[in-house]
Parts: structure tokens; C-alpha cells; sequence
């Protein structure tokens, strides 16, 4: 029984063919790939006389990459005329049921009272928020850390001053 080769990847049957053009001098895989090798290696000088004289596109492995490097420096590339640009937030307008509603997401999630709502300060903070035009940017952990330490400390100072004062006024 005649056993023929395979191929342990494919699993095709190899086939291999003596080369016409080499005149018996070559035993290739009949393969495309190997065979555009094969013939760019013995005979590219025929093989392209041939295409043009046809008309034909040449398929050697070399002819294929010079003609893809000439069409990438041919085709035109669009970076350096594109300018990157920052996608701004969308900005939903302001309407009573929005604010409303994340005003009572604010109490629940923060577990404040009610009687925050109500306060002076709370509604200070919104009317300074309103005037904003870009946005309000809320300070992290540790600035804001940083404000209220601050802040105390001014709060010490002029208190100091202010008992300072009125220490030297009874003593007169």
C-alpha cells in the first residue's frame, strides 16, 4: 500500500512537484505561497517579463511588500491635520424637578436632617454655585481639611484680638 505525506499542521496531503522551469533541478511543496518563493528565488527575472508582458499584478513575496510600503507613502495620513480636542461634558439645563431631586439624593446618601435644606449656609452654598459658568469644582479630602483648619485658625486670631481688646478696655 502506497502511503502519502501529510501535513502534521493542515493536515492536507503534501504533494511535491518537480519545477518545469528549473527542469527537474527542484522538488517544491504545491503550495502558493511556496511556490511565489520558490519562483521569486530562481526566476523573478522571467516571472515579471512575463506579468507585465500579460498584464498581469506579480504575486512574489517582494513585489507584494514594495507595493504595499509605495501605497502607505502614497496614502496621505490625516494626523498632522487633525487637532485633539477635549469632549466637554454635556451640560443638562437647570430645571426645579432636577434640582429638587438631587438635593433629596444629597440628604439620603449623606444621611443628613431635613433641617439642613432650611439652613442659611446651605442656601449661600447654591446661590454661589449658580453663578458658576463652568462648572463648580468640588475640593477633595484633604483641601478641604486644609480650608477648615485654616479658617479655625483666622476664627482663633480675631477672636484673640477681639478678647485682647476688650481685656485692655475694662482694665482702664
Amino acid at each position: 500500500m502506497h502511503c502519502l505525506p501529510i501535513c502534521h499542521l493542515t493536515f492536507k496531503i503534501i504533494i511535491n512537484l518537480e519545477c518545469s522551469t528549473c527542469r527537474g533541478h527542484c522538488i517544491i511543496v504545491n503550495e502558493p505561497t511556496t511556490l511565489h518563493r520558490h519562483a521569486e528565488a530562481r526566476f523573478a527575472g522571467k516571472y515579471r517579463k512575463w506579468a507585465k508582458a500579460s498584464s498581469f499584478v506579480s504575486k512574489l513575496p517582494g513585489d507584494v511588500a514594495a507595493e504595499k510600503r509605495k501605497v502607505a507613502q502614497a496614502q496621505q495620513t490625516i494626523d498632522a491635520h487633525v487637532t485633539e480636542r477635549k469632549i466637554s461634558e454635556r451640560v443638562i439645563p437647570y430645571s426645579h424637578q432636577l434640582f429638587r431631586k438631587a438635593v433629596i439624593e444629597w440628604l439620603i446618601v449623606t444621611d443628613q436632617p431635613i433641617q439642613a435644606l432650611e439652613h442659611p449656609k446651605f442656601k449661600d452654598m447654591v446661590d454661589v454655585a449658580l453663578r458658576a459658568t463652568q462648572g463648580v469644582k468640588i475640593p477633595g479630602r484633604k483641601a478641604t481639611r486644609a480650608e477648615i483648619m485654616r479658617m479655625f485658625k483666622n476664627h482663633l486670631t480675631r477672636l484673640k484680638k477681639k478678647l485682647n481688646v476688650s481685656t485692655l478696655i475694662n482694665n482702664i
